[in-house]
């Protein structure tokens, strides 16, 4: 009879253990299931902290790249709402399901969010960049036209001096003589009352047609010009003139002659005669007088 009550118990005994074994197999296996989750979830945690943070500093560069004032401040506003999503995740336990499925929808929305700026400003920078070469060619051709402008102003410059030196008028077969009181030459400088000095102005078609005045100056061995016909402009100064003599001039070989009247006493030796007209002397040269 004994034996017959010990052997239900012992089963009993024995299907409780086996119970209690499965139960904390069960429970040591939900535990290990939970902290893998719990890991999974903070790999999750830190994998979207650290994209946040890269699109912070996305948006910190993207201004840097940029002088529209108006899309800098759309980026910093944009930045500083990244900044603070970033926070709100960093305070937020990685078991909070509700908040992270929250903030990940967020994170969706800065991602895209950013590309649309990302190719807003790429175009913008290959615009500024066409913007850039066009304004380059455009400057090398402003450039080029300065330069040929100027070298056509050179040229006209150059040309206008040519013309303005071709134009100038010249004193050929200058010569100088003596007169007596009766107007008879003579070689005798003491019975001279009378210098006479004539010259040919050459033929010039370039030169302009109408009245011309030139001056004679006579400047005496001793240095002293023989004056009396007044002053002349000649290389920023003024210059005494011997004679004065007005002319038409029509580009064809115009014949001159000049005198002056002896009022001083006159020494033998070398007498330099220089013809002047518009500021330039035309001709020069010596004579030797007894």
């Amino acid at each position: 009879m004994k034996k017959k009550v010990v052997i239900p118990i012992i089963v009993f005994m024995l299907l409780l253990v086996a119970g209690i074994v499965y139960l904390a197999y069960n429970l040591n296996k939900q535990q290990q299931h939970n902290q893998e989750m719990q890991e999974l979830a903070e790999l999750d945690k830190q994998e979207m902290e650290n994209e946040y943070q890269r699109f912070a500093d996305q948006y910190s560069e993207m201004k840097t790249q940029i002088s529209n004032d108006s899309i800098v401040a759309q980026l910093t506003k944009e930045q500083e709402k990244t900044e603070r999503l970033l926070n709100e995740l960093k305070q937020v336990k990685s078991n909070d399901a509700r908040e992270i499925a929250r903030l990940k929808k967020e994170l969706a929305t800065v991602r895209a969010v950013l590309r649309s700026y990302v190719m807003e400003i790429d175009s913008l920078n290959r615009l500024n960049q066409n913007l850039t070469k066009e304004n380059t060619r455009i400057k090398g051709e402003y450039e080029a036209a300065n330069r040929q402008i100027e070298g056509l102003s050179t040229e006209k410059a150059n040309l206008s001096e040519k013309v303005a030196i071709a134009a100038q008028l010249d004193a050929t077969g200058i010569n100088l003589s003596l007169r007596d009181k009766r107007g008879r030459a003579t070689k005798r400088l003491k019975k001279a009352k009378t210098l006479q000095v004539d010259f040919s102005i050459a033929k010039n078609v370039t030169a302009t047609n109408g009245m011309r005045t030139l001056y004679v100056r006579i400047v005496a061995p001793t240095g002293s010009v023989l004056g009396g016909a007044g002053t002349f402009p000649y290389e920023n100064k003024n210059l005494q003139a011997t004679a004065k003599k007005t002319v038409e001039y029509g580009g064809q070989q115009t014949n001159v002659t000049a005198y002056w009247n002896i009022d001083q006493a006159m020494v033998s030796g070398t007498y330099q005669v220089s013809i002047f007209a518009e500021g330039n002397m035309i001709g020069s040269r010596s004579f030797t007088l007894d």
